[in-house]
């Protein structure tokens, strides 16, 4: 009877309970995996750092001496083009700025002759509007004094 229940017991944990079972399988497919993706990636090491070497041995010597040899006589270049470009961008400047000045002058002429033709007109409507009050006044003022001089007669 001891041994059926424990054959019973072994059963139901082979058939239950997969974990060793699988833990086995994980283990097995990790270290499978690890393996050949560690040689795989050994050599593209291996290869970049042959790469990296060789750049550094012999194509960066090569390209520093080459920069250096072809880069003070850019930089002259270049100097001597801004320095032509400054000179051209002056001259187009001191240029514009007589234009334009005389330019606005002239336009500030015609600003100052507009302003006096508009003071001009302001000042004959005011005018005209004095005349018209004085005018009015004049009239209210006769026509007081006639009614002043009626009411003094009597």
């Amino acid at each position: 009877m001891d041994k059926i229940a424990k054959d019973v017991g072994d059963i139901q944990s082979r058939l239950i309970d997969h974990r060793p079972v699988v833990q086995g399988e994980i283990r097995y497919f990790v270290r499978e995996f690890e393996e050949k993706r560690g040689f795989r990636e050994s050599r593209l090491l291996d290869n970049l750092n042959k790469m990296v070497v060789e750049t550094n041995e012999q194509m960066l010597p090569k390209c520093s001496e080459h920069m250096h040899q072809h880069l003070f006589e850019a930089l002259t270049r270049l100097e001597a083009a801004n320095h032509m470009s400054q000179r051209i961008q002056q001259r187009a400047l001191e240029a514009q700025q007589s234009t334009q000045l005389q330019v606005t002058i002239d336009r500030r002429k015609e600003d100052w002759d507009e302003f006096l033709k508009e003071q001009q007109r302001l000042k004959e409507e005011v005018d005209e509007e004095h005349a018209k009050a004085v005018g009015r006044l004049s009239v209210m003022y006769s026509e007081m004094k006639k009614d002043l001089a009626k009411f003094s007669r009597f």
